[in-house]
């Protein structure tokens, strides 16, 4: 079983990873970033049921080494495989020129294992890749390392967002009186603890950080030997075996 130990940091959350993307709509095989319409990072804690579904803004994740700074959210939150996997599936919508229309189900880019922790004044999140071994055209385009380490923050609801930025108020998460009064009127605050994940419509910022997680961090990832039989997405996600195989073992697009 995949473990995280921490010599300095007590980890606030450890689980599985997944990163994911889904095609832009009428395109069935992608060739390229061009072709992805949406990033996906899926986080399940160890111990749990829970399967939150973030969407990165960019559509791929921040340069570690050079301290990009990204927006993302919390998309959904599910306690049910089956409607994780059904979000995950063929989506439709309709049109008034066009019908209905079908935007492709996701493909899973990587899965690997990752921790949350406290590192000073701010949280990281860090991970390592279990699959694919190594990297391929679709973690290359995505940005989607071996390794990283990002700070990451959430955003405080009750503050406005920049122009054209973030959310809708509407749509922005309204946490319990516990979580809002940890902000202080801050904007932004670490995520400890990370129940702050589990509202959809939770706003976070990821910063890059480092590529070398472990040694930034003074931690130690191990993770699983996996295969195509093995793997956690396939039995976590139930997406077809035949869109899973090229990007998440191989690195090819699919």
């Amino acid at each position: 079983m995949a473990q995280v130990k921490s010599r300095k940091y007590p980890p606030i959350e450890c689980g599985d990873i997944y990163f994911l993307y889904r095609p832009a709509v009428g395109v069935d095989e992608t060739h390229g970033f061009k072709d992805v319409r949406r990033l996906y990072i899926l986080l399940k804690p160890w111990g749990t049921r829970i399967y939150r579904l973030l969407i990165i803004g960019r559509k791929k994740l921040p340069a570690p080494e050079e301290h990009d700074r990204f927006w993302a959210f919390v998309w959904r939150v599910f306690k049910d495989r089956v409607a994780l996997s059904e979000e995950l599936g063929y989506e439709e919508y309709e049109t008034k020129t066009r019908g209905v229309r079908k935007i492709p189900p996701a493909r899973p880019a990587a899965e690997g294992v990752y921790t949350i922790l406290r590192h000073g004044e701010h949280t990281h999140l860090a991970y390592f890749l279990e699959v694919p071994k190594r990297q391929g055209p679709v973690e290359r385009e995505l940005n989607i390392k071996r390794e990283a380490s990002y700070i990451i923050a959430v955003k405080n609801p009750e503050t406005p967002s920049p122009p054209n930025s973030g959310l809708g108020r509407k749509q922005e998460a309204e946490f319990p009186k516990e979580l809002q009064e940890k902000f202080r009127g801050r904007r932004f605050i670490p995520v400890d603890p990370a129940d702050f994940l589990n509202y959809e419509g939770a706003e976070i910022i990821l910063i890059g950080a480092r590529e070398n997680a472990e040694e930034e961090l003074d931690i130690e990832f191990r993770p699983d030997e996996e295969t195509e039989c093995t793997a956690d997405v396939l039995e976590d996600l139930k997406l077809p075996r035949e869109i899973v195989r090229e990007p998440l073992f191989k690195g090819q697009w699919k």
